[in-house]
């Protein structure tokens, strides 16, 4: 997988286009001034979290003894079934969207923006190729720099695009997702036979 391949899948995941609507809903009682702080501060700490999960994930995984195909297939069972709820989304319970008090941590950081598949894809790119640990590091810094811009101007965002327009790229980021999770599964079955 190249760099370009691991920004594409990170921002496919991390759905920044689909987290508009939660964070506006969130956030639509605080001032804008203090609604950009909130996002910088939420996606600092799903970096974090992510990053730790970039360079300690496959120490976990040794220590739970997981192997790297069992890592592909739940990776992309986990990828298919988030490309599932893009592509055919549920409604928000109104008592979840209708929250006054700030957030931190949950819901935003994680799981919206660190969530399974998020941390499941960082850990698969360390494991898989941990020689280019730093080429992911700069992959995850892009993909999270571009989910930063569009949450930052997810007010305009939603203006200028309308809800249905964001529906929309969000689904087809939904139909890329399913392939790139098919093929990940793929990849694991292929990798378990070999193996036996």
């Amino acid at each position: 997988m190249t760099i370009l391949s691991a920004v594409i899948t990170l921002i496919l995941v991390m759905d920044p286009f689909g987290g508009i609507p939660v964070f506006l809903s969130l956030l639509q009682h605080s001032p804008v001034r203090r609604r950009r702080m909130i996002i910088l501060r939420e996606m600092a700490i799903a970096l974090g979290i992510l990053m730790l999960f970039l360079f300690f994930g496959k120490f976990i995984l040794s220590g739970l003894h997981i192997s790297e195909p069992a890592l592909n297939i739940s990776g992309g069972i986990i990828l298919f079934l988030i490309a599932l709820r893009m592509i055919f989304p549920r409604p928000q319970p109104e008592e979840d969207l209708g929250r006054v008090e700030e957030p931190i941590v949950v819901p935003l950081a994680v799981p919206l923006i660190a969530g399974p598949s998020t941390l499941a894809t960082v850990i698969l790119l360390a494991t898989r190729h941990p020689e280019a640990i730093l080429n992911w590091l700069a992959a995850l810094l892009i993909a999270w720099s571009a989910a930063l811009l569009i949450l930052l101007f997810a007010d305009l965002l939603s203006k200028l695009l309308g809800t249905r327009v964001i529906q929309a790229i969000e689904r087809l980021m939904g139909m890329i997702l399913t392939t790139m999770a098919v093929q990940m599964l793929l990849t694991g079955v292929r990798v378990f036979m070999r193996s036996l």
